[in-house]
């Protein structure tokens, strides 16, 4: 009889909204500049992402595993960046803050899954490195094409599974005070806390997610550094210790771009009460300049990724130059 009544009052006091109202920046002047400059990131973004992409796949030699893993992440990048900033200048530039239920929480989903899957991927390119100096003479035999594809859908299938079940617990969320979401999009953590209801297994889902997306990914990244800095400690040679470590340079700056914003955040917000706005700020441009920079390090820092761009555009100015010159024959010729 209880479990019933119980059962009845819920039902009537379950409340799921037909919309979320996305607050965004709270009185600060001239913000709009700042949604002009996200335009112009996002445009560099795509552009930056795009040119590597088309690098890797028209010239033969990056067909490797070590480039398959750069073009996963500049896929995600691509993808994480396409499913934030556009949505985010629609909702602040033309003043569209109030956002469906449903688009809401898949708009949370792949934010947050493709920022996953950043950081599993910068994870998959230190055991690439890690491999080639710790193990260089077995490096071809372990690091293949199917070992990378098989780490690669690994991460894709079991990220997706994770970011599901976790975006998923919020539809059990009775939401009867708020909707509004005091974010820049409809983010995991001021969502949930805003139901009415028992929140503590998306309490207990959050904290989950965040020891597997950052925390452990930095401990793996980290192992990665200490045995490969013992293994570099043994080679005699200093020139030949030099030569190792630049390979692992781009890696590293990708790693130091992408974590150190996120856990300075983080750290930030647990040790004192940050002003909204500046978390706000925080937030949107850790989700958006790493997507930018990473394919500017990788284009700038890696010799065979600039050697590979060098050799594309010559390769293309040569065709024009062949072009040209077979026109003007045929032009003369029909002029005789």
């Amino acid at each position: 009889m209880s479990e019933e009544k119980a059962a009845i009052i819920f039902n009537a006091t379950f409340v799921r909204p037909a919309k979320f109202y996305i607050s965004g920046f709270s009185n600060i002047p001239h913000i709009k500049y700042y949604y002009v400059f996200l335009c112009f990131v996002y445009v560099m973004t795509v552009l930056g992402n795009v040119l590597l992409l088309s690098v890797i796949y028209l010239i033969e030699t990056l067909h490797t595993p070590k480039y398959m893993i750069v073009s996963n992440l500049a896929l995600t990048d691509l993808c994480g960046s396409t499913a934030l900033i556009p949505k985010l200048l629609d909702t602040f530039l033309f003043d569209k803050r109030y956002i469906v239920y449903e688009a809401c929480l898949s708009y949370m989903f792949f934010v947050l899954f493709f920022a996953s899957v950043q950081s599993w991927t910068l994870v998959t390119m230190a055991f690439d490195r890690f491999i080639a100096i710790c193990f260089p003479l077995r490096y071809h035999s372990i690091v293949t094409k199917p070992t990378i594809i098989t780490m690669l859908l690994f991460v894709w299938g079991f990220l997706i599974s994770l970011l599901a079940f976790t975006v998923g617990l919020i539809d059990r969320l009775s939401f009867c005070r708020s909707l509004v979401v005091k974010s820049f999009y409809c983010d995991h953590g001021p969502l949930y806390r805003l139901a009415c209801n028992d929140t503590s297994l998306n309490y207990i889902m959050a904290y989950v997610a965040f020891i597997i997306l950052l925390c452990i990914p930095l401990i793996l990244i980290a192992i990665t550094y200490v045995c490969i800095a013992i293994a570099l400690s043994r080679i005699a040679s200093g020139e030949e210790r030099l030569k190792a470590l630049k390979t692992c340079t781009s890696h590293l700056i990708l790693v130091v771009i992408f974590f150190l914003p996120l856990v300075g955040t983080n750290i930030a917000t647990v040790a004192s009460d940050i002003h909204p706005n500046a978390r706000i700020i925080n937030s949107s441009l850790t989700h958006t300049i790493p997507a930018l920079l990473n394919p500017i390090v990788y284009s700038l820092k890696t010799e065979e990724v600039l050697n590979s761009i060098k050799k594309l555009f010559k390769r293309n100015r040569l065709s024009n130059i062949t072009s040209s010159r077979k026109l003007n024959f045929i032009t003369a010729v029909l002029t005789e």
